[in-house]
């Protein structure tokens, strides 16, 4: 159980929303709030809906991106959005949270994943919590499984 300390200070010599972590040592606990931080306020996208309706997109509430032929997609947990990024930018800014490129064509959000399912062949299906079904490249299985063994010691910690 993590235990911290939440002060809010409300003062007009801010001019914008600072957010500290303060702790006498760096570790697991530090570095994963750290980067949840990160990822809901630093890594926001812009991406426009099948209404042609621009929002903004936090990393946390996308499913994946994957191409769909020149362009690429977001896909949220009920809505797709088309973004200007590509995949390859998206794969370097990315890595460092909770996605990891399962394909040439498309990066998963680990923590959306509901269920994988091993075939006799060596591919991955991968059902995510949203439905949304898709597979991981031979050559991307070793990666998915190493990095899903760094997410599982990441929450015992």
């Amino acid at each position: 159980m993590i235990y911290m300390k939440i002060r809010t200070e409300i003062n007009s010599k801010y001019t914008e929303i600072e957010l500290h972590i303060c702790h006498n040592e760096i570790n697991d606990e530090v570095r994963n709030i750290s980067s949840e931080l990160h990822m809901m306020y630093d890594e926001s996208l812009s991406g426009t809906d099948e209404r042609g309706n621009r929002r903004m997109l936090r990393p946390g509430e996308i499913v994946s991106f994957y191409s769909e032929g020149q362009r690429v997609i977001a896909l949220g947990e009920e809505e797709r959005f088309v973004i200007s990024s590509k995949l390859y930018e998206l794969e370097e800014e990315l890595t460092k949270s909770h996605f990891i490129r399962i394909s040439k064509s498309e990066i998963v959000n680990i923590r959306k994943i509901k269920s994988l399912d091993m075939s006799i062949s060596g591919t991955i299906r991968i059902l995510m919590k949203n439905g949304h079904e898709t597979y991981v490249s031979r050559r991307n299985v070793s990666k998915l499984k190493e990095r899903l063994k760094e997410e599982r010691m990441v929450k015992q910690a």
